[in-house]
């Protein structure tokens, strides 16, 4: 397993790649850095196309909260910079209006350097209520993909989608509707049902899990698949590097294939444009 050193020069090197600042082929790296750079440098170049991450952190046990609903301490410390740092490398994150109601988490980068991603609240019904901590003015776009006809505060963007016949949006539709808006790097943080419908969708380009050394023994899962198998070998078995992180345990998985090229030639400088874009 590799052990990645998220050291303050890597991780400056991380930022200026994402603002097409930093060349991703120099540097005398330590393995631990050479590591964490395999994890990040990939993700944060914006002239190798669009993409979509799936991150879930969950216990060995595959949970993401107890039966009473206590998400706070799933991930380690290391795990939860790790999920800071994705946010700091992505244009947008986006959760689900089940977590922005019974989480109310901020999605602003704290634990890293790093600029805040604009906040995407998944509400089709308009239940997320205008006070909440992701709607908060901060100067960060606040974006909200919406049915119904509700008016939002002054500053929040609304992305109106027609409704599937069981209520709830396309995520194709969603993540469409971000790249029109100029969002291409795109953190598809939570919760599990929408992590998983983006997975079934077959949007995301990479998915983290972030497992942390406990063990619940109930409580939701981390990964639903709606696609149900009979058979093993029907699994999708996706391209993992496995890494230790600190305190918690990352599975980088890569689904598709301009993700793979992504991953594989990510230091390379051929054909690239060193200028970041909107």
């Amino acid at each position: 397993m590799d052990k990645a050193d998220v050291t303050p020069r890597v991780w400056q090197r991380i930022l200026d790649i994402r603002a097409g600042q930093g060349c991703p082929c120099c540097g005398d790296w330590t393995a631990g850095e050479r590591s964490a750079l395999n994890i990040y440098a990939p993700l944060a170049r914006r002239d190798m196309g669009p993409m979509a991450i799936g991150q879930i952190g969950q216990s060995l046990d595959g949970r993401v909260a107890t039966a009473s609903g206590d998400a706070r301490d799933i991930s380690g410390p290391d795990g939860l910079r790790h999920l800071h740092r994705l946010r700091a490398i992505a244009d947008a994150v986006v959760i689900g209006v089940r977590t922005a109601l019974h989480d109310t988490p901020r999605l602003t980068v704290r634990l890293c350097a790093g600029q805040n991603p604009a906040r995407v609240i998944i509400d089709p019904r308009g239940r997320l209520t205008d006070d909440a901590p992701a709607l908060r003015d901060d100067g960060t776009r606040r974006i909200v993909v919406q049915t119904v006809a509700r008016d939002r505060p002054a500053g929040v963007e609304v992305v109106r989608l027609p409704s599937l016949t069981d209520g709830t949006l396309a995520p194709r539709q969603i993540l469409a509707g971000l790249h029109e808006l100029g969002l291409h790097n795109i953190l598809v943080e939570g919760g599990g049902i929408t992590v998983s419908r983006f997975f079934e969708a077959g949007l995301l380009s990479h998915l983290h899990v972030a497992v942390a050394p406990l063990l619940i023994g109930g409580g939701p899962q981390g990964f639903n698949r709606i696609t149900q198998i009979g058979s093993l070998a029907d699994a999708p078995r996706p391209e993992t590097q496995v890494c230790d992180i600190g305190s918690d345990v990352l599975f980088n998985c890569t689904l598709t294939e301009a993700a793979r090229h992504r991953s594989e030639n990510w230091h390379s400088t051929a054909g690239a444009e060193w200028a970041f874009r909107q």
